[in-house]
């Protein structure tokens, strides 16, 4: 049997600039925002956003900015700002994750009480997040590239082209967010981009990576 995923991976490359004249389908960009939609993430507390800016000015304003993503936003299908929830929805005991676990996950009031000691443990022990805002940000900010994984690869497997944008000045990216998207950036910022689409041409040179006997050690 053909390995599909191992073509997607082949096939998927960080593409620099779109055909622009050519869109993705409604019904295949759901799929890549259910792929985010569906990944997993530590403990399942979810805290992602996925921000679709489609409006060409928006796009002019981000590229001001983007440095990443010169040749993608005027050419991409769709390009999606991935945000990631601050400390005060991510830290335990806050109204986001009893919301999560009460009204998401369903979980009855005793595994409630038990996820808060696991969690409230992880945070103030096992990780030391509590040393100031952005290690909490930033240790949410990584479930978001599992998200982002997804919906590439995802992408990939459909024939569609993406590329991954960390190119971006944080401070201005977080004010365009609150003051051109409305975000409420004392709840979210930042994580990274991604821009979907179809490549004009076939890459330039074939994919390298280091060796698996490099990278990998059995114990």
């Amino acid at each position: 049997m053909e390995d599909k995923f191992m073509e997607a991976m082949h096939f998927r490359h960080a593409c620099k600039t779109f055909d622009a004249s050519k869109k993705i389908s409604d019904d295949d960009f759901s799929k890549i925002l259910e792929y985010g939609r569906l990944s997993p993430s530590s403990f399942g507390f979810e805290p992602w956003k996925f921000l679709v800016i489609q409006d060409n000015a928006l796009r002019e304003k981000l590229k001001a900015f983007t440095w990443g993503a010169q040749g993608q936003l005027p050419t991409a299908s769709h390009f999606v700002l991935i945000a990631s929830r601050k400390k005060s929805d991510m830290l335990h005991g806050s109204d986001y994750i009893r919301h999560m676990m009460r009204d998401i996950r369903k979980l009855p009031e005793e595994a409630q009480a038990l996820y808060d000691q696991f969690y409230t443990k992880f945070q103030e022990e096992d990780f030391n997040l509590l040393q100031n805002d952005r290690y909490l940000f930033d240790w949410a900010s990584k479930q978001t590239y599992i998200a982002l994984a997804n919906m590439m690869t995802g992408a990939a497997c459909m024939g569609i082209d993406s590329c991954p944008v960390e190119g971006f000045d944080f401070e201005q990216t977080e004010a365009f967010m609150r003051d051109a998207l409305g975000v409420d950036t004392d709840r979210f910022g930042p994580s990274v981009m991604v821009a979907f689409g179809y490549r004009q041409e076939a890459p330039k040179h074939e994919k390298t990576r280091q060796e698996i006997k490099d990278i990998c050690e059995w114990y």
